[in-house]
């Protein structure tokens, strides 16, 4: 079943993702579409309050947020840019901006982020993600976080350009993953609410017309997921909430793949599974964490030279910030040809610091993820490091503290689509514990060269400032 979204205005269907069609006159260009910020400004958010010094379960500057949105950034080696978005404010507040950027790695500057769209609200759970098709258009899905605001998704008006874009969908969708499959169109992983976290996919051949979703998995109430791109195929990694504690018990990992655009699902061993999959126990099992009472926490997925999966997790003893929760361990697990192979890579100090998992050519595995204490300990992320590993995971060196010395934690470390080794790694800093200014930057492959993107521009263009 194909179904026509509402463009330009103009109804073509009534059916949009399970919802009503907005009236037949509504525009679709949100207010402030297409203009220009004067600088680099990230949100501020946090989420659920704890009467504690730590003051709330997770928080900071989340302009990258969260692992569940995939990807923020892509490079392409055509236009020789890496194009990214991310949530933006007005300094000074907590408004969320859906912008939309580049950096251009033949001059080494950035221009004025264009603005999407005030989302009109605080929440970050409605950041934006990007991919690019084969043509070169830039297109941002503009989060929701459930079913109370509608999403978007733009088109750039021209390939390989962030000045200005049109808005061609509006609908409802959480936890945004567009992938585009060469030759084939989108394949969009998303959750819906309804009334659980349910996993969902579509696919489209141009970003306009959209099959129905399809749901992949409903089990208990719901699931967090982190999907990837292999070599002609998708693959999602994602835990369960159990029927007793929900989100904050999050536990188990799985695993599945398509290499047929959606048609068919199987596990890693090929088997064909029975969607969407509704037990606790099913083929897709990788590890049995709610056994061993651990919560997991979604953070990468990679896939090696023979196409296997490498997942990147976090486990922990509770959801609430604070040492009592310790140890709080990043952790791999890697699907060796016959067999899970779960290791454990170094501790961390909350739930939701995250990073990124890196397969390189030669072989190299990096993480760049905020591992280390930072100035606001137990909160939400920390100081940056690079972790590199040359036997696939068995073994992990830290290379490089990427950050030190902050006064605000640095977080949500992306990987951008193929990884420019100049724009390597993409992220924000915050206060951890009170609402404050948030700065973004972006660092190099081996994590020793580190750079801010522009607060203030009076230019059309600017240069990054090096940090020392």
């Amino acid at each position: 079943m194909i179904v026509r979204f509402v463009i330009c205005g103009l109804i073509l269907a009534s059916k949009v993702l399970g919802a009503d069609a907005p009236a037949a006159e509504e525009k679709l260009n949100p207010p402030g579409l297409n203009t220009r910020a004067d600088g680099y400004h990230g949100i501020w958010y946090a989420n659920q309050k704890s009467d504690d010094e730590y003051k709330y379960k997770y928080s900071g500057g989340l302009g990258t947020y969260c692992a569940k949105h995939i990807p923020l950034a892509y490079y392409s080696e055509k236009a020789q840019k890496t194009f990214f978005c991310y949530g933006g404010t007005v300094p000074g507040k907590q408004q969320l901006l859906e912008m939309v950027s580049f950096y251009d790695h033949k001059t080494g500057m950035v221009p004025r982020p264009t603005l999407l769209m005030d989302k009109g609200t605080s929440d970050a759970h409605d950041n934006p993600t990007i991919m690019l098709d084969d043509d070169g258009y830039v297109w941002v899905f503009a989060s929701s976080h459930g079913t109370g605001r509608p999403s978007f998704i733009f088109r750039s008006d021209k390939p390989y350009s962030t000045d200005s874009f049109t808005c061609l969908v509006k609908t409802n969708f959480s936890y945004p993953q567009p992938w585009h499959w060469p030759g084939k169109g989108f394949f969009f992983m998303h959750t819906r609410y309804s009334p659980e976290r349910g996993m969902f996919w579509m696919t489209s051949p141009d970003g306009i017309n959209w099959s129905e979703g399809f749901p992949l998995a409903y089990i208990g109430r719901g699931h967090y997921q982190t999907s990837g791109r292999g070599k002609d195929k998708i693959g999602s990694a994602f835990n369960y909430h159990p029927t007793e504690g929900g989100l904050n018990a999050r536990t188990n990992l799985y695993y599945v793949e398509t290499k047929d655009y959606g048609k068919t699902w199987t596990n890693v061993q090929g088997e064909t599974l029975d969607l969407p999959l509704k037990a606790i126990k099913n083929p897709a099992l990788v590890k049995d964490y709610e056994a061993d009472k651990r919560l997991v926490y979604m953070k990468d997925i990679n896939f090696d030279a023979e196409n296997r999966p490498v997942i990147l997790h976090l486990t922990s003893n509770g959801y609430a910030s604070g040492p009592e929760n310790n140890p709080r361990t990043w952790t791999t697990a890697q699907w060796t040809g016959t067999e899970w192979t779960i290791r454990p890579v170094t501790n961390s100090d909350n739930n939701y610091d995250s990073g990124s998992l890196y397969i390189e050519a030669d072989g190299t595995w990096r993480i760049l993820a905020s591992t280390e204490p930072g100035p606001q300990r137990y909160n939400t992320g920390g100081e940056i490091a690079c972790w590199v590993s040359a036997d696939q995971g068995q073994n992990w060196k830290k290379t490089a503290d990427v950050t030190r010395d902050s006064k605000l934690n640095h977080s949500y470390v992306r990987r951008p689509v193929n990884a420019h080794p100049d724009f390597y790694g993409f992220w924000a800093d915050g206060h951890g514990r009170e609402p404050s200014e948030s700065r973004l930057y972006f660092c190099d492959k081996t994590g020793t060269r580190v750079f801010r993107l522009p607060e203030k521009m009076t230019d059309d263009f600017a240069k990054p400032e090096p940090l020392e």
